[in-house]
């Protein structure tokens, strides 16, 4: 399984789709090194693109199929078994995500000293919360009907149903995010110096802001009177920041409403053990908050880091990637769309684990994509099989796995960061 991480993602290659094609040649090459040469032919390979394709195929809908088609045409050329290229619908990448967490920890079936095998109670199951750059994704089991039968999905697997809720929402990855946040403030800025208040005080940057606005997240027009660069000067307000926070949330379509989360979204009330992964791991990594601390310190934490000054940051974190003056408003972002958003409280909060692996695997969708791809999951309970630890069971079959996480790459990564 080769998910590709460094670089932008296969969406930010629109204006010249050959170089989406080539830019996977390095993730397929590390797939050839790991496979014998004379299994290669009967290795299956796939292709799955997320949300930065969502974004792009919705703002021009040529520029994404040609990507798919460059992508395919390399991909076709390989010595593996290419099963072809798709894009995923954000239900079904929480779902997968779901089914990846549960699997690796052997939650989905148990073999007993008896010699049978055990249905897990639904309580058991372990949540998905997934953060990546263009959408994030929420899934689990909850304590009764879904009531709003779209945010259903049902498997079968090793011989019991599972109804899980799992929504995915488009712009609020952590890229799409940040971006929409800065358009927010330069809408509310008087002219060419916009104070941002997520931003260590001390802080500031010069950026060009064209490219904000072509993302489909980005709502608004540029205003009239942005004819040359922005220059932003953080102020280091937490307060002031999750204010504006806020604003990316429409929490008032739910007032009235039961078992709603934000933007009118139906979602019962949380339930059980969560596996928050992707963003929202790396985010809490960095600020030392992964080991189930308390809700007060999470938050205490979080707001000591934003109040510090930018060259005290810079100082005690050197070599550290391009994404250091945006920590602060991830993890009051991660905060406010947990809380906020998805109704956890102080109560249900220490459910909550911040976690890259789970059983010496890394989370997210694409085991989950390839076991349902190739089939590993029966639908109903193995009768002769012997228990065996997932490491034993996947090394017997060697799958290449090519995953990308797409997302609009420029607009939140090459754009925000100074440009001189």
């Amino acid at each position: 399984m080769c998910l590709q991480r460094s670089g932008p993602g296969i969406s930010s290659y629109a204006s010249n789709p050959a170089q989406a094609g080539e830019s996977l040649q390095g993730c397929l090459e590390e797939a050839l090194a790991l496979i014998p040469e004379a299994q290669q032919r009967k290795t299956p390979m796939f292709l799955g693109a997320t949300a930065g394709m969502r974004l792009l195929s919705q703002k021009n809908s040529s520029q994404a199929r040609d990507i798919f088609e460059a992508v395919t045409q390399v991909l076709g050329k390989s010595p593996l078994d290419f099963w072809g290229a798709e894009l995923l619908a954000g239900q079904d990448e929480g779902a997968l995500g779901w089914i990846t967490i549960n699997y690796v920890l052997g939650m989905l079936v148990k073999y007993s000293f008896s010699g049978e095998w055990i249905q897990p109670l639904e309580g058991t199951l372990v949540g998905a919360l997934d953060m990546g750059g263009a959408s994030t994704q929420i899934t689990f089991v909850p304590g009764g009907p879904i009531l709003d039968k779209s945010t259903q999905t049902t498997f079968r697997l090793y011989g019991s149903e599972h109804s899980v809720y799992t929504h995915s929402y488009l712009c609020f990855g952590r890229d799409q995010m940040l971006s929409r946040l800065l358009a927010q403030l330069v809408q509310s800025s008087s002219g060419p110096l916009v104070r941002h208040p997520c931003y260590h005080s001390g802080y500031w940057a010069t950026l060009s802001p064209a490219a904000l606005y072509e993302s489909p997240c980005v709502h608004t027009a540029a205003p009239p009177e942005l004819a040359g660069n922005l220059t932003v000067e953080g102020t280091g307000n937490p307060g002031a920041c999750i204010s504006a926070i806020r604003g990316l949330f429409n929490f008032s379509s739910c007032q009235g409403r039961g078992h709603c989360a934000f933007n009118g979204v139906y979602q019962p009330p949380v339930r059980g053990q969560f596996y928050a992964f992707s963003n929202f791991y790396y985010t809490f990594h960095f600020l030392n908050l992964t080991s189930k601390q308390p809700l007060a310190t999470v938050n205490a934490t979080i707001w000591e880091f934003c109040q510090r000054p930018w060259k005290q940051v810079e100082a005690s974190s050197p070599g550290q990637d391009r994404w250091l003056r945006d920590y602060c408003t991830s993890g009051l972002y991660i905060l406010t769309l947990l809380l906020e958003g998805y109704g956890f409280s102080e109560e249900t909060w220490p459910g909550i684990e911040f976690r890259k692996q789970a059983g010496g695997t890394e989370m997210g969708w694409t085991l989950g994509y390839m076991l349902n791809l190739t089939r590993m999951i029966p639908a109903e309970v193995p009768a002769q099989w012997r228990a065996q630890s997932y490491g034993i069971w996947a090394a017997g079959v060697v799958f290449a796995v090519l995953t990308l996480t797409v997302t609009l790459g420029a607009v939140a990564g090459q754009l925000l960061w100074p440009q001189g």
